[in-house]
């Protein structure tokens, strides 16, 4: 990648020619980068492209082995290939933000809950069981119904081909939110009602109310997150399927910052001049179904990016000479 950057900043100067056949490329059938097919020319980042253009200072040389210089076709293209899924990759940081409430929001939303059974109480953590139930549950369901089903109307061998199973998640998490700011707005009902506004107690409402939430965020997780290390694996540079495939779990970390960024910032803002704010202590004094309605908005907006960016999107080509 750095060869590249720097080859082409070194011939910024230079014109790209209009045919991608006068473009540097080795003559050999396989690429000059060990592991990897050779690819095939696109018209996108032409800038990049100057990397690859054969200057009157290399004809007259005649050395083309120093790739600082001068860089085949193919590894311009690999470059090319990690801008172009950078923005594919950001969206899931979104999502995973959203996926990280499992373990935040969705807990401290259960401790105010009742969650008695008899004399048994259940720990408002423990739900999260639900999320592998419906993970357990979706991957037979999506393999067995969803793929043969998409198959008849796409075509495709896949039903859904990765872009569009990671679209089909982020727009499942969506709703995990919405559903958890409408058990919410439920709870703080009830809690007006019965008075409990003022009072640090957990509401009469049965925290299983929750499962739908944990339920829809298990089938978010097995369309985004298995589509991600798909594509991740099928559209990555043949050399770099491992680093990229692991690029793609980065976003899991870093999806659990935004929320810690978001919660921060969120807090801030509504708890100027002696508010309240919306998650105080005293969660039946605040509005935590105005944060969840937060993160919907949030999800919407990186789905609509997330459209716009997988339209423009340019699959891998391998060359065939």
């Amino acid at each position: 990648m750095c060869q590249v950057l720097v080859a082409s900043f070194r011939k910024s100067k230079l014109e790209v020619p209009k045919g991608s056949n006068l473009l540097y490329e080795t003559s050999e059938k396989g690429s000059a980068i060990e592991g990897s097919r050779k690819l095939e020319h696109t018209d996108e980042l032409t800038c990049l492209d100057k990397a690859a253009v054969v200057s009157d200072s290399d004809m007259k040389s005649g050395n083309f082995s120093n790739p600082w210089r001068l860089c085949t076709v193919t590894q311009v293209e690999e470059l090319k290939i990690l801008i172009r899924m950078f923005p594919i990759w950001a969206t899931g940081i979104v999502f995973s933000a959203v996926y990280a409430q499992m373990s935040t929001m969705f807990v401290e939303q259960g401790e105010v809950m009742d969650r008695t059974i008899g004399s048994f109480t259940i720990p408002a953590a423990s739900l999260s069981t639900f999320d592998v139930v419906s993970v357990i549950i979706w991957v037979p369901v999506y393999d067995r119904i969803l793929v043969p089903v998409a198959r008849r109307f796409t075509g495709k061998e896949r039903g859904f081909s990765e872009l569009q199973r990671m679209g089909i998640g982020l727009f499942i998490s969506i709703l995990s939110m919405a559903a958890a700011a409408l058990v919410e707005i439920k709870r703080l009902q009830l809690a007006r009602e019965l008075g409990l506004v003022d009072l640090d107690v957990a509401v009469p409402i049965s925290i299983f109310w929750q499962i739908p939430q944990y339920v829809l965020v298990g089938a978010a997780e097995v369309f985004t997150f298995i589509g991600q290390l798909e594509f991740f694996y099928d559209q990555s540079p043949d050399a770099m399927r491992s680093l990229c495939s692991a690029l793609s779990l980065l976003t899991t970390s870093l999806g659990s910052y935004l929320s810690s960024l978001i919660l921060t910032v969120v807090t801030a803002a509504t708890t100027a001049d002696g508010n309240e704010g919306w998650i105080p202590n005293n969660l039946n004094e605040g509005h935590l179904d105005y944060f969840f309605w937060l993160l919907a908005g949030l999800s919407f907006l990186n789905l609509l990016v997330y459209v716009f960016c997988a339209s423009k999107y340019q699959h891998k080509k391998a060359s065939t000479a």
